[in-house]
Parts: structure tokens; C-alpha cells; sequence
């Protein structure tokens, strides 16, 4: 049996003094030993958490028992080790950042894409009037995504809503928006159908529930993932390797942070320039006097990823 497992979830539902529940949360999740990254605001919950399969019931159960987080749906994935080294629990003003100046346009419990099961996007998704759009970021759509599918060239999802006008050419054909567990594409969605789009869809928890239920079919390359498993398999039908080394352009499906912490950047490199460049994207990060220990992972604790949790 396995030792432990990490949740991915997330949960639009209003939390009164959001930043008292962020508190009084950290502390509920340091007593079950749990380690990962969660956000809290007042729109409500995005996390990732790891911990014993004991204390990660326990935490689903506890929120499910929460009226406010009672259809919280978690992705479960069975680990060897926990994919977090501490717990953090923050609160922000948005659980993912929309870009927008005024947020509050968009509301996901009054109006987002019909959301698909796994099974009706893999169904729906290679028609000749449907368009696959990937809301994710540059290095998560590099690393793996979905055949045939419109990348956006950003490098948060904040920057989404400037490119709506780049999509404007798909507004008569059906959208069906992805993402890794299916956070982002309740606000990609809203926007798209508050700016005119008129058949908007989703695919309903994510890259992550579509490598569980229909075997990742199609989904080429890894689901870039933010904890420090950092890229997980998805596809056991017809997977391929899509990324390529930074450095030296050999297929690899690795994907690190620079060593350097001024750079950090999310690139792709092989084992054998990460060993030869030290972790590092170019030479001047690598003799940066402030770079990091590179110990062939790529994942560094201190400096976290710019996305914080995803769901």
C-alpha cells in the first residue's frame, strides 16, 4: 500500500474573514502533518497538499463536512515520498490571479464554460468546429499539451485576458478551454463568454482528471505540476515527448528551475547539461555568485515557483 498522496483541489465559494480562515487552516494542516501550498481569498480555496493517506482522508473529510467546501472535488495521486518539504497556507486576493482590474466582472458561480468530463472532451475535442485551448503558461504548454491544441504566448496566467483579442478568429467555432486541474479555466471561460464567445466549454478537472479517466489520450509530453515532482506522466495510450533540452535541443521531458535565484527560470534541460551547466540556463547563471546547489533535480524549496498552487 502506499505510504502517501498528494490532493490537488480548488473551490470558488465565498469565506467570510478569508484571512482569519487562512490562519486558523495553516494550523489545522501543520496538526495532520500535511505539507504543501494553499491559497485562500475571499472567493475562496486553491491548494495543493501532501501527507499520509490517513491524514490526507482526514483533511477531505473535514472540509467536505464544511458546507462551504461540501462539492470540493480532489484529484488524489498515490506518491512514494511527500511532494511538499513545508506548509504554507496565504491568504490573496484572488485563489489564481486574473489579470483583470476589475476582477469581480467574472464570477464562476454565476457564469463559466459547460464543464466537459473527461469523456465528452475526448469526444468533442477533434471536431472540425471545435478549437483546444490551453489557458496555461509558456513553460507548462512547452512541457506538454494537448495535439492540435491554441497555446497563448504568456508567461502567467494573469496576462490571459490581453490576448483575448488574439482569439477573437475562433469566436464561431465551439472553445474548449484546459488547464492543469481546472482553476484557470473557470475564469478563462467566464471571460471568454463575458467578452462574446457564445459556446465556451471546460474540461472538467483538468489535464489531471483526464489522465485518470480516459487515459491522457492525446496529450502529448508531461503535466507540468507545482510541487516538486514538478512534471507528472498523463498519457498511457499513445504518449510521445514534445519538450526539448534548452541547451543542447535533445528531446527531454525534464523540467527544472535555474539554479540561479535571480533567474529561476522554467525551462527544459537534459540530464546531461544540468550536470555540465550546473542546473543553469545559460553560462552567466552559472557563475552567478548566489547560485544554488544543483543536485539533479532542479527544484528549490527556498525560492518557490511564481505560480504558487494550481489546481
Amino acid at each position: 500500500m502506499t505510504k502517501y498522496q498528494t490532493l490537488l483541489y480548488y473551490c470558488y465559494s465565498p469565506i467570510a474573514e478569508a484571512e482569519v480562515f487562512a490562519a486558523d487552516h495553516l494550523e489545522f494542516c501543520k496538526s495532520l502533518g500535511l505539507k504543501g501550498r494553499i491559497i485562500v481569498a475571499d472567493e475562496g480555496l486553491n491548494g495543493t497538499v501532501s501527507g499520509t493517506v490517513d491524514a490526507c482522508r482526514e483533511y477531505m473529510e473535514t472540509l467536505h463536512k464544511d458546507e462551504r467546501f461540501a462539492k470540493t472535488e480532489f484529484k488524489v495521486d498515490d506518491v512514494e515520498e511527500l511532494s511538499f518539504v513545508k506548509m504554507h497556507c496565504r491568504y490573496k486576493a484572488e485563489i489564481v490571479h486574473s489579470g483583470l482590474r476589475n476582477p469581480e466582472i467574472i464570477d464562476p458561480n454565476k457564469e463559466t464554460g459547460v464543464h466537459l468530463e473527461p469523456a465528452e472532451f475526448e469526444a468533442m475535442k477533434d471536431r472540425d468546429d471545435v478549437v483546444i485551448l490551453d489557458v496555461r503558461s509558456n513553460y507548462e504548454h512547452q512541457l506538454g499539451r494537448f495535439k492540435n491544441a491554441v497555446t497563448l504566448d504568456i508567461d502567467n496566467f494573469r496576462d490571459f485576458p490581453s490576448k483575448i483579442n488574439e482569439l477573437a478568429q475562433y469566436k464561431d467555432k465551439k472553445v474548449l478551454t484546459y488547464c492543469t486541474g481546472g482553476i484557470k479555466c473557470e475564469k478563462a471561460s467566464a471571460l471568454l463568454l463575458h467578452e462574446g464567445f457564445k459556446e465556451v466549454y471546460q474540461l472538467h478537472g483538468g489535464i489531471i482528471k483526464y489522465g485518470k479517466e480516459a487515459g491522457g489520450k492525446d496529450f502529448d509530453g508531461k503535466c507540468y505540476v507545482f510541487d516538486n515532482r514538478v512534471a507528472v506522466e498523463v498519457n498511457s495510450v499513445n504518449p510521445v515527448v514534445i519538450s526539448t533540452c534548452f541547451n543542447c535541443g535533445a528531446t527531454s521531458s525534464k523540467m527544472i528551475n535555474c539554479a540561479n535565484p535571480e533567474c529561476n527560470e522554467h525551462f527544459t534541460q537534459c540530464d546531461s547539461c544540468g550536470w555540465q551547466m550546473d542546473g543553469c540556463c545559460s553560462e552567466e547563471c552559472r557563475t552567478h555568485p548566489r547560485r544554488r546547489p544543483y543536485d539533479g533535480s532542479g527544484y528549490y524549496v527556498k525560492v518557490p515557483h511564481t505560480q504558487g498552487a494550481e489546481a
